[in-house]
């Protein structure tokens, strides 16, 4: 059953009835008013909005987590496929249950270890003599770490292969690491190690092998994740800190989405990319370890010590290498890396769930958490899945009582084989592309609902600040405060248009709205609990994507009580709410100003000079940035006045379609050609360390660099997709009848 035609049925019958309605309002006599009009112009609901947040129950959040996590849930799964069912059967459940619940599923290509032949690092003598091997499984600190189906460490998709040679101590892997070290070292042949941070997993192999090392080793230093501290008495299960055997698993690919079919969903009908064609995977062998092994292999290395900032806590002094210490039990040694992974077509569901707009039901607000883990995954993912599953139960309860409908549709989405890349959320954009580009007005991503239990961390894109802010004010924290004003405490920035504000952060490709935001030009945001960094450091919580990832850590170290959870679902429902309900779509077109403002200063101040002797002018930039900012003042003027006249619905419709697609304005599938799914023209990822328009500081980097005709050309071909982003999102703005 396809339930987007279903959905597509009851919208479309609903989207005439309404028409229709609003046709013949203007035929009937002003003194009366028909039924049907007091619900077309209806606004969002305080008092059920305080009547959600007040259901939204902890202990059912507690029982969710636990029953989530019972077994670990790789996508694809046995285990993973009884999540399927156990998400089907809430979300159709004949009290609580949504309008309708499917399955979508994809055949993609995903990778996994040998059963039989571990990956492993072993150091090998001259002799041939294995002295040292990596572990293949981390230690059994509780039960959960004894259960048969756990995978062991690896990195999905890493080739297949075995390289041998000297060790290397290559710092974080970015690309300026491994130019520092090759002016020490001749780095062709070696083995590099390298620390988690900096750069992206993928990264750190991909620059290794430009500069001549065949394998790479990756590990998580104390430092990093465990404020310094690597003592297994001072690690789970008596604090949150990782312990020495933990391995953090992950994706090992730069592009998202299923790797055989760019830009298509992977159903049976598409054709397939050859494996030989895929981009963005490591060229070489690769393998994760924990810093206990990661200790053994370090502290023995000879050579230059590194420099300070790449030193770690091991409790060693970090020498670069190459190879072995003379007096170390492993000298003149070699170290080998050897992986035997698989990689395999399989089919992945998407559990998604709807609920009808009763005024608006063409017009999507989605909610989106992946359910797929690397182990038992009680934080990632399963602390999002089990706020969401209380969202929709009380939601579904209210619509199952009738004593509720949403305006407009709300879809529910729990994503398949999110680890792997962002497969189940990639595959669905592109298999509803045109719907949803032309639909959806928002989407809210809760992947892991609590890192910590300090204060609101919420990212996404500028025109969602207002609406977080809003809801955040109306919860509260169990110390007695609001949740914005404990979130604006310890995460601040002061605006030039609000004063002192809580950090929204800005959206990368880490999670389930990279499709949404990157290639459909949605409204995106992701809402979470997270740390005081004036009590930690870590790079993310400890346990991550590590098989310590489990409810009794979650239970007794991160969220004991389940209140931040409970925080995390009562604000990201009100948002919600407020986006699914309110009349007038409370997405703020003027908080763009900002950003746009100060990426035109960042590149004023950084590229002026040098442009202007290649006959580059910003002026149509800065004129471009002046007219948005005049367009959102005379729509913010319209909108006032449309709600204080309270004008015609059809009006307000259109002022709608203008706040919700300003996202789209800034989408151009032809400016970065090389960079796949990346189109959102403001927040496409970045090369240069200037925070100005992505394809501006990247061209201007490599220009300066190179000073070709070339590349000052690409400049300019840049600015000029810049300037007509920003004039788009002007024009979007501005009256549907002025051209």
């Amino acid at each position: 059953m396809n339930w987007w035609k279903i959905v597509g049925g009851v919208l479309g019958g609903a989207v005439l009835l309404a028409a229709g309605l609003l046709i013949g309002h203007f035929a009937i006599p002003k003194n009366t008013e028909p039924i049907w009009a007091k619900e077309v112009s209806r606004d969002v609901d305080e008092e059920f909005i305080q009547e959600f947040m007040k259901e939204v129950d902890n202990k059912r959040i507690e029982d969710n987590l636990r029953r989530l996590t019972l077994k670990p849930h790789v996508a694809t799964t046995a285990a993973d496929e009884e999540l399927v069912q156990v998400i089907l059967s809430h979300w159709r459940d004949t009290n609580h249950g949504l309008d309708d619940a499917q399955e979508v599923r994809y055949d993609v290509l995903l990778s996994f270890p040998d059963e039989k032949i571990p990956n492993n690092v072993r150091v090998v003598n001259p002799e041939g003599s294995v002295t040292f091997t990596s572990r293949r499984a981390e230690s059994e600190i509780t039960q959960d770490q004894k259960d048969p189906d756990i995978l062991q460490p690896f990195l999905a998709f890493a080739p297949n292969g075995t390289a041998k040679g000297k060790l290397v101590y290559a710092n974080e892997g970015k690309v300026s690491d491994f130019q520092h070290l090759s002016e020490k070292i001749n780095l062709t042949g070696t083995i590099a190690i390298v620390r988690y941070g900096g750069t992206g997993r993928v990264n750190k192999a991909i620059n290794a092998a430009q500069y001549g090392v065949i394998g790479v080793i990756i590990y998580t230093d104390p430092k990093d994740i465990n404020d310094g501290k690597s003592d297994p008495n001072q690690t789970y299960p008596y604090s949150w800190y990782m312990p020495p055997s933990g391995v953090e698993r992950g994706s090992f690919k730069e592009n998202f989405g299923d790797q055989l079919t760019p830009y298509y969903p992977a159903k049976n009908f598409t054709y397939r990319i050859k494996e030989s064609e895929i981009k963005g995977l490591s060229p070489i062998p690769a393998q994760p370890i924990g810093f206990e092994d990661a200790k053994t292999l370090i502290c023995n290395l000879q050579g230059p010590p590194a420099i300070d900032t790449w030193q770690g806590s091991l409790g060693c002094t970090y020498n670069l290498g190459p190879g072995f210490q003379p007096s170390s039990e492993f000298s003149s040694s070699d170290v080998e890396v050897n992986v035997y992974n698989k990689r395999t077509i399989k089919s992945s569901a998407n559990v998604m769930g709807i609920i009808h707009g009763s005024v608006e039901p063409d017009r999507y607000v989605m909610y989106g958490n992946h359910r797929d883990s690397w182990v038992h995954g009680a934080i990632d993912p399963s602390s999002g899945t089990a706020v969401m599953m209380e969202i929709t139960r009380v939601l579904g309860t209210k619509l199952k009582q009738g004593k509720w409908r949403p305006r407009r549709s709300i879809v529910f989405g729990s994503w398949g084989a999110e680890e792997f890349g962002l497969v189940g959320s990639t595959e669905f954009a592109e298999e509803y592309y045109s719907k949803l580009k032309d639909r959806t007005v928002a989407y809210i991503n809760v992947d892991i609902s609590v890192f910590a239990n300090a204060s609101l961390r919420a990212q996404g894109t500028a025109p969602a600040q207002g609406v977080i802010f809003t809801a955040s004010k109306q919860v509260k924290t169990p110390q007695g405060t609001t949740v914005y004003e404990n979130w604006k405490s310890k995460y601040n920035r002061t605006s030039p248009q609000y004063g002192l504000i809580p950090q929204i952060g800005t959206l990368g490709s880490g999670s389930d709205y990279a499709p949404f935001l990157h290639y459909l030009g949605i409204t995106c945001m992701d809402i979470a609990y997270t740390y005081d960094r004036g009590v930690t450091s870590a790079r993310i919580y400890p346990a991550y994507h590590t098989a310590f990832d489990t409810f009794d850590y979650a239970s007794k170290f991160i969220d004991p009580g389940f209140t931040s959870h409970q925080m995390v679902g009562r604000t990201a429902g009100n948002v919600l709410l407020r986006l699914s309900d309110s009349l007038i779509l409370p997405l703020g077109v003027r908080d763009y100003v900002e950003t746009l403002e100060d990426y035109y200063n960042k590149a004023e101040q950084n590229f002026q000079a040098n442009l202007n002797s290649k006959n580059i002018s910003l002026a149509p930039l800065k004129s471009a940035v002046e007219r948005y900012k005049k367009a959102c003042e005379t729509l913010e003027e319209t909108i006032k006045n449309l709600k204080e006249m309270q004008e015609a619905p059809l009006k307000i419709r259109m002022i709608n379609d203008q706040l919700m697609l300003l996202e789209r304005a800034f989408i151009n599938h032809l400016a970065f050609p090389d960079k796949l799914y990346y189109s959102h023209v403001i927040w496409a990822s970045r090369s240069s360390g200037v925070a100005t328009f992505p394809g501006l500081a990247d061209t201007y980097l490599q220009a300066t660099a190179s000073n070709s005709q070339h590349d000052w050309d690409m400049v300019h071909h840049q600015l000029t997709v810049a300037i007509y982003a920003v004039e788009s999102a002007a024009s979007t703005l501005e009256l549907v009848t002025k051209i």
